[in-house]
C-alpha cells in the first residue's frame, strides 16, 4: 500500500527516472509530469500528497506552477529544485509557499528527509484541522435536550465509519448539518464534501452532474467535466432529496455504489472511485417503495446507516437557546442593535409546533428583527409579526413578505397533522374526515414533506 502520491515536474528524462525510481522503491505512489502544463492537467483530475518541482522548465517556469497551484488553493507540500540554485530564487520559492528548496544533484537521503518533514507538517495540519472541524460540526447542531444529545452520538458513531448514511427528518429540521458534521468528524474531513440536490437537477442532466462527461458528449459539452463522485474521490458525496431521484437514474447509482466504478458520459473507459455517499430525505421511502417510486434495493444500499433528524416539536427545550443564537446571528447580519427577548415571548416560541422546524425558526426571528422597532420582542410583536397563533382569520396567518404558496402550504401541513393526530395515524380516517381521496391525501403529504 503506498504511504503517498507524489507528482514529480521536470523536463528532463532522467531526472523523471531517478527520482521516481528512487521514491517507488520507498513505497510512494509516483506521476510524473515533463512540464507545467502537463502537470496543472493532472493536478486538475488527480489530488496529490506532495509535488517535487523543477524551477528551470520551457513555458510556464517551477515557480509559475508554485504559483498557480496556490491560486487554485491547493494546500499541498512543495518542494522546489534547481541546478541553478540561488538565493534569491529560493527566497521567492518560499515566498510563494514552497516547503523546501533542493539543489540538483539531489542525494536520495537529502530528497527523502525533506519529504518525509514536509509530509509530517502536512500531517500535523491535517489532526489539528480534523480537532477543529469535529468541535465546529458539532457546535452548529445547537441543543441540549435529550433527543440532539442522541443524534449528535449517533454522528459520533457513523462519522467513523465507511457505511453509507441514510437522514431522515422533516424539511427545515437540519439533514444538511447533520451530513456535514458526519463528513468534517470523519477520516475523509480533509478531503472534498459534494453536495447534490437530487429534485433540484433536470433529469436529463443528472448523469452528467454525477458521473461527469467528455467533450461532445452532447450539445453544449464542448470540454472534459468531472461528476460529483470524481470530485469526491476519498471524501464524500451528500445526496439530498434522495427521494425526488428520477427511476432511471436510480438504477445507474445501484450500480455505482455496487462496484465501485464509473463511467462518464459518451465515455468509454471505467474510472474507480472511493467514496462515501451520504443522503437525506424528507419523504417516506417506505411508501415510496410500495408506490413503485424508488427502488427497494436501492434503498438497502443506502440505509445502512439510518440517522432520524428530530423536528422542534420534539425538542421543546431547545426552541430558547435557538432562538436566543438566531436573534443575535439575525441582528448582526442586518446591521441591528442586539435585541432581546421577554421570558413570556420565549415561552410563546416554545409553545408553537413551528411545522417549518428550525428554518422557520430562524425565518421567523429574522423577520421579529427587522420589523421590531423597539430593543425588546415580545408577545405583542409575536402576534404581530410572527403569527404564532395571534389575531383572527386572515390575520392570524398573513405575514409580510411571504408569498401566498408558501402561507397555504403551512396552513394545510397544519390541517392535516392535526386530522392525523386526531385519528390516531389512520390515513384512511384522516382522508375522509378532510373531504378527500386517500391517495390524494397521501400525494399531499408526499408534497408537503409530511411522514406518517
Amino acid at each position: 500500500m503506498a504511504r503517498a502520491r507524489i507528482l514529480v515536474v521536470d523536463d528532463e528524462k532522467n531526472i523523471l527516472t531517478s527520482l521516481s525510481r528512487a521514491l517507488r522503491v520507498e513505497d510512494f505512489e509516483v506521476d510524473v509530469a515533463g512540464n507545467a502544463k502537463l502537470a496543472l492537467e493532472k493536478l486538475a483530475v488527480r489530488s496529490y500528497d506532495a509535488a517535487i518541482v523543477d524551477v528551470m522548465m520551457p513555458g510556464l517556469s517551477g515557480l509559475e506552477l508554485l504559483k498557480a497551484i496556490r491560486e487554485e488553493g491547493k494546500e499541498m507540500p512543495v518542494l522546489v529544485m534547481s541546478g541553478h540554485g540561488s538565493i534569491e530564487t529560493a527566497v521567492e520559492a518560499t515566498r510563494l509557499g514552497a516547503h523546501d528548496f533542493l539543489e540538483k544533484p539531489i542525494g536520495t537521503e537529502r530528497l527523502l528527509l525533506s519529504l518525509e518533514r514536509c509530509l509530517d507538517f502536512k500531517r500535523l495540519e491535517a489532526e489539528n484541522e480534523e480537532l477543529r472541524r469535529r468541535a465546529f460540526a458539532m457546535d452548529e447542531l445547537l441543543g441540549e435536550s435529550a433527543a440532539m444529545r442522541e443524534l449528535r452520538a449517533k454522528i459520533e458513531l457513523a462519522a467513523g465509519a465507511k457505511a453509507a448514511v441514510l437522514i431522515v427528518g422533516e424539511r427545515g429540521t437540519g439533514k444538511e448539518l447533520v451530513a456535514r458534521a458526519i463528513h468534517r468528524s470523519s477520516p475523509r474531513a480533509e478531503r472534498n464534501l459534494e453536495k447534490l440536490n437530487c429534485a433540484a437537477v433536470p433529469s436529463e442532466l443528472i448523469e452528467s452532474e454525477l458521473f461527469g462527461h467528455e467533450a461532445g458528449a452532447f450539445t453544449g459539452a464542448t470540454k472534459q467535466r468531472l461528476g460529483k463522485f470524481e470530485r469526491a474521490h476519498r471524501g464524500t458525496l451528500f445526496l439530498d432529496e434522495i427521494g425526488d431521484m428520477p427511476l432511471p437514474m436510480q438504477a445507474k447509482l445501484l450500480r455505482v455504489l455496487q462496484e465501485g466504478e464509473i463511467e462518464r458520459v459518451g465515455g468509454s473507459s471505467v474510472i474507480p472511485i472511493d467514496v462515501r455517499v451520504v443522503s437525506a430525505t424528507n419523504r417516506d421511502l417506505g411508501e415510496a417503495i410500495r408506490d413503485n417510486e424508488f427502488r427497494a434495493d436501492l434503498f438497502d444500499r443506502l440505509n445502512v446507516l439510518p440517522i432520524r433528524v428530530p423536528p422542534l416539536r420534539e425538542r421543546r427545550e431547545d426552541v430558547p437557546l435557538l432562538a436566543e443564537h438566531f436573534l443575535k446571528e439575525a441582528c448582526l447580519n442586518n446591521d441591528r442593535p442586539l435585541k432581546s427577548f421577554t421570558p413570556k415571548a420565549l415561552e410563546r416560541l416554545g409553545e408553537y409546533d413551528f411545522p417549518g422546524n428550525v428554518r422557520e425558526l430562524r425565518n421567523l426571528i429574522e423577520r421579529l428583527v427587522i420589523l421590531t422597532p423597539s430593543a425588546t420582542i415580545g408577545e405583542r410583536e409575536l402576534e404581530s409579526f410572527g403569527q404564532l397563533g395571534g389575531g383572527s382569520g386572515g390575520a392570524a396567518i398573513y405575514r409580510p413578505g411571504v408569498p401566498l404558496r408558501e402561507l397555504i402550504e403551512e396552513v394545510e401541513r397544519e390541517l392535516i397533522h392535526r386530522a392525523i393526530e386526531h385519528h390516531q395515524g389512520n390515513i384512511t380516517h384522516a382522508a375522509a374526515d378532510l373531504g378527500l381521496e386517500r391517495s390524494h391525501l397521501y400525494k399531499k403529504m408526499r408534497a408537503l414533506g409530511i411522514r406518517r
